[in-house]
């Protein structure tokens, strides 16, 4: 008998367990995905050419707000819960409304979906968004493509906003490249640092597809995890890292405790500036939850370009949209700054939201005087730039990864904030990467 089954995903998970294991199982008939977390990606198809055979029409998306009713519609046999960075009572919730409507609830295994490339993989994930993956990320590239010499590309966790059939697979090495793959800014805020390091990045829909065109210029894949999700390749090294700032998630949050307990290394990033109790709580979860693993801690140390145009302005700050979202984040790098060189006050961007933004700020409300840089869609965009500029500030101070200044067309000064990946002391994580890829014949 064929299992009806619905895919509850975010864009992204979702469309990689179906690749690897749904799109081609006789055993199963997905009927639709559902979409949640990003903004106005639901109404579309995932498409008959990324599909298969099974699926000549494609397979539709709702919004995940229809599960209930769409288990009922179809009498669906299965639902499989594939997106990250929830906790665990809204797994759960998810869980009771599937059950209760008759359908069995299901989370694929980590490493089921993991494929094997046949070069060397490191993989950089996190138990958070905003924990600090990225600048993980270009510290390990920078390493190994300036230092040791080796061909890297780094494959990120998927973001295809689009339009799918464009999105297969994306290779993203120039500025031009953001213009013809029409990227948003959050995929910008994920490249564009990388890119500007001379660095490769391949993202997409069929990471099948992607670890092949990777493998044929690398030497070396870093996989560049997104949220708290788990790699999609098998990792030869999986680095994750923890955020003191919200210490204890790293056991609520799901699926970053997998993560947790799968890491070869755990970075505890923000030492800098979280409290040590908070620092001390994390070590503690990693020593009960994976002891094997190799403690390091880290900073993400705060640059402005001219920080004291911040000293005595009322300022506007604007942060990684997904960090303090769905992530969660109580502040974010900008709001750093603006304490550390003295703003007079910051402003609350709320009072100056419309369209889209002011929808953002109603869904979640902890975000406070931060703007969120949302940029899923182009009306977003025009709405987060009227935002700016109406905003009753002196400075607008942003440390968003891209550079929104050329993205966006602001009314106001601005001035950029920077973060990058340090050693808070021994042991360095440059010293682990070597001595594991040399442990493995890869050095």
């Amino acid at each position: 008998m064929i299992e009806k089954v619905i895919i509850v995903g975010a864009a992204g998970r979702d469309f990689h367990n179906f690749n690897v294991y749904f799109r081609g199982n006789p055993r199963y008939r997905v009927v639709a995905f559902t979409a949640a977390q990003i903004p106005n990606i639901e109404g579309r198809t995932y498409p008959p050419e990324l599909a298969g055979e099974l699926y000549p029409d494609g397979v539709p998306i709702y919004p995940e707000r229809d599960m209930a009713d769409l288990i009922r519609e179809h009498r669906i046999d299965l639902v499989a819960f594939s997106y990250s960075d929830v906790s665990y009572r809204h797994v759960m919730h998810k869980a009771a409304i599937a059950m209760a409507e008759g359908a069995d609830f299901i989370l694929l295994g980590a490493t089921y979906t993991m494929l094997k490339s046949s070069k060397p993989v490191i993989a950089v994930c996190a138990v958070r968004t905003g924990a600090g993956k990225s600048q993980t990320t270009r510290k390990i590239a920078s390493l190994l493509k300036d230092e040791l010499g080796k061909r890297v590309v780094v494959v990120r966790h998927p973001m295809p906003y689009g339009d799918l059939r464009k999105q297969v697979v994306q290779r993203l090495s120039s500025y031009e490249d953001f213009e013809s793959n029409k990227c948003t800014i959050e995929e910008r805020e994920e490249y564009e640092p990388l890119v500007e390091r001379g660095i490769t990045v391949y993202a997409g829909i069929d990471y099948g597809l992607i670890l092949d065109r990777a493998e044929s210029e690398a030497d070396i894949i870093i996989w560049d995890g997104g949220n708290n999700d788990t790699p999609f390749y098998f990792p030869d090294l999986h680095i994750v890292v923890f955020d003191p700032h919200r210490a204890g998630h790293e056991l609520l949050y799901y699926p970053g405790e997998t993560n947790m307990i799968m890491a070869d290394v755990a970075v505890i990033n923000k030492v800098d500036t979280a409290p040590q109790a908070k620092v001390e709580e994390v070590a503690k979860n990693i020593a009960e939850g994976n002891p094997a693993a190799t403690v390091v801690l880290a900073e993400s140390p705060i640059t402005a370009d001219d920080p004291e145009r911040i000293r005595g302005r009322r300022v506007l700050v604007i942060e990684d949209g997904p960090s303090i979202t769905h992530g969660g984040m109580p502040f974010g790098a900008a709001t750093i700054a603006a304490r550390k060189f003295g703003a007079a006050a910051i402003v609350p961007a709320q009072q100056f939201a419309v369209g889209s933004i002011r929808e953002t700020f109603e869904r979640y409300p902890h975000i406070g005087n931060q703007l969120p840089s949302m940029g899923y869609s182009e009306q977003q965009i025009k709405d987060l730039e009227a935002t700016i500029n109406r905003a009753d500030c002196d400075l607008v101070v942003f440390s968003t990864p891209a550079d929104l200044s050329c993205m966006l067309q602001v009314n106001r000064p601005t001035i950029r904030v920077r973060y990058e990946y340090k050693d808070h002391g021994p042991p360095f994580l440059q010293d682990i990467v070597v001595k594991r890829l040399e442990q493995k014949g890869i050095l």
